[in-house]
Order: C-alpha cells, then sequence, then structure tokens
C-alpha cells in the first residue's frame, strides 16, 4: 500500500499539467462509471498505454470526476486501439492529494481497472490490463 502514495502523486501532479498526447488515427472510445458511496471531492483517474507506464510511469491520458457536481464517468475518446490499464483515487476531501495513514496506508478510497485488486500494493498489469477496441465500458467499485 506504500506505493500507492507515488502513485497518487504522479496522478496529481499528471492532472496539474496534463500535456495532450501527440495526434494518433483512432476513433476508440473507453467509459469509467464509478460507484462510489461518497458525494463529495473528485475520482482521479489515470489511464496507461502499456505496462512499464502502469508499473512506474506517466499516465497517457488523466481524468477528473467531480463527484460532488454529481459526474460519475470519465470518457476517454479517440484511443488507438490496443492494451491499457487504470488507476484512480476518489479524493474525497478534495485536497487534490491521496490521503495516507502514518504508515503510509491509503485512507481514501482507490481502484484500478476490471476492479482488479493488489496485494501490498497496487493491483499488476496482468490484473488491471484490458483491451480497447472501438466503444468500451467498464464500472468501477471505488474501495
Amino acid at each position: 500500500m506504500i506505493r500507492l502514495l507515488p502513485i497518487a502523486a504522479a496522478l496529481v501532479a499528471a492532472l496539474a499539467v496534463a500535456v495532450p498526447v501527440a495526434a494518433q488515427s483512432a476513433d476508440s472510445r473507453l467509459t469509467f462509471t464509478f460507484e462510489t458511496g461518497a458525494q463529495t471531492g473528485a475520482v482521479m483517474v489515470a489511464l496507461y498505454a502499456d505496462e512499464a507506464a502502469y508499473e512506474n510511469g506517466a499516465p497517457s491520458r488523466v481524468a477528473r470526476v467531480d463527484v460532488a457536481a454529481g459526474e460519475r464517468a470519465a470518457v476517454f475518446e479517440n484511443l488507438p486501439a490496443g492494451a491499457y490499464g487504470m488507476k484512480a483515487f476518489h479524493d474525497v476531501n478534495g485536497d487534490g492529494k491521496m490521503d495516507v495513514n502514518p504508515f503510509g496506508m491509503p485512507t481514501e478510497p482507490f481502484a484500478f481497472s476490471n476492479n482488479a485488486v493488489g496485494n501490498m500494493g497496487p493491483a499488476r498489469w496482468d490484473r488491471a490490463r484490458f483491451d480497447v477496441s472501438g466503444t468500451t465500458a467498464q464500472t468501477i467499485r471505488i474501495r
């Protein structure tokens, strides 16, 4: 779980300085619908286009789902077909970071694509990996 802190920091930094991804011909659309118990804050979403980026790199796309305003979905348009993985956390208190306890364990809800579960850290690529081609959708339970 301690490894989630750098992931959250990278996600927040990426959202703050989101740089457009180089234009590529693509027509795939990906939608994540988030189920969460909290009605405050925002879900911060990071989408990764390969295993190396998912494990230690920067996301290829990011999104912010404003739960306080009633939003529940993140939509990524014009994606190249291929394998992807997603990491997200619900910034319940809206402070822009994933809160952790003194031991580095997350105190705010988080989730991964495929509703994958990690073991002493984030879910591994092989569990979170999914294919995008055309229209793809997942319902993600934030826990």
